[in-house]
């Protein structure tokens, strides 16, 4: 077993740049890290372009036999501990990474589904992974992401999905307005976030909708809050100034996606 013991190898280079965006950008790649990410990975049959391994993480046992077993049969690379540290982005790293191909999936939206969420400007990388993990955990297929959402393969993002990248399907739309127009002729009806409104999310039902959640601060962009055929907000159980200032705030999805499955079964 070759050991990479130069943080100036190349492939090392190469994988470290994954960090920025313009970089996963041009070699369609991501990374994930951590045990449970790279056997959802294998498990999911997702597409997998390098794994790499610690050496000191596989003499101590914190990987286990059977995770060993099936990175065997990936094309895997081996590294220092001080190598691998310089290519993680977490504090305390498992020892283990993957090098993903993005997966490139349907661009064109499909109206199959009752629901389609879309995603008007989110910026924080955590809010967005917990997003797709809670359209994930009802078993929507898709969200649609405008141009000005936070980069899904952040690695932040990839992290707080759980696994979720791996099954939703991420369409970004270059003109999120005109994207909407589109989904209204195919007979959707839009429901955007918003405190300027009586009715709430209990109020409507979860058939053939577009439900748009808007930036963290500054909530659903007019331009997209003159397209709603209805608006809605979600009651506070308790009262929160800080979150009832956001008509967009990413906590609303939570509770959206949670009732659309109280719906749906």
């Amino acid at each position: 077993m070759q050991v990479i013991t130069s943080k100036e190898n190349e492939m090392i280079k190469s994988i470290k740049k994954l960090k920025d965006k313009k970089y996963r950008d041009e070699q369609n790649k991501f990374l994930v890290e951590g045990i449970k990410m790279v056997q959802e990975a294998i498990n999911e049959k997702a597409k997998i372009d390098k794994i790499v391994v610690c050496e000191e993480c596989i003499n101590d046992g914190t990987i286990g036999q059977d995770l060993l077993y099936e990175i065997a049969k990936q094309d895997c690379i081996y590294t220092s501990k001080k190598v691998f540290e310089s290519i993680t982005e977490v504090a305390s790293p498992q020892g283990i990474l993957a090098v993903m191909q993005k997966e490139n999936g349907e661009e064109s939206i499909s109206y199959d589904e009752d629901v389609i969420v879309v995603l008007d400007g989110i910026q924080d990388p955590g809010n967005l992974g917990t997003i797709l993990r809670t359209i994930d955990s009802v078993n929507l297929k898709q969200v649609i992401l405008s141009e000005n959402t936070a980069d899904p393969y952040n690695p932040k993002v990839v992290r707080s999905t759980m696994g979720a990248i791996y099954r939703v399907n991420m369409i970004r739309s270059k003109n999120i307005v005109e994207t909407l127009k589109n989904m209204k002729k195919h007979k959707y009806d839009i429901v955007a976030t918003s405190l300027q409104t009586d009715e709430t999310i209990y109020d409507i039902d979860y058939k053939k909708k577009v439900i748009v959640i808007g930036n963290e601060a500054n909530g659903v962009s007019k331009e997209v809050l003159e397209l709603a055929n209805k608006k809605v907000k979600i009651p506070m159980l308790r009262k929160n100034r800080k979150l009832e200032r956001s008509s967009g705030n990413w906590n609303y999805i939570i509770r959206i996606c949670k009732n659309v499955s109280l719906n749906k079964f």
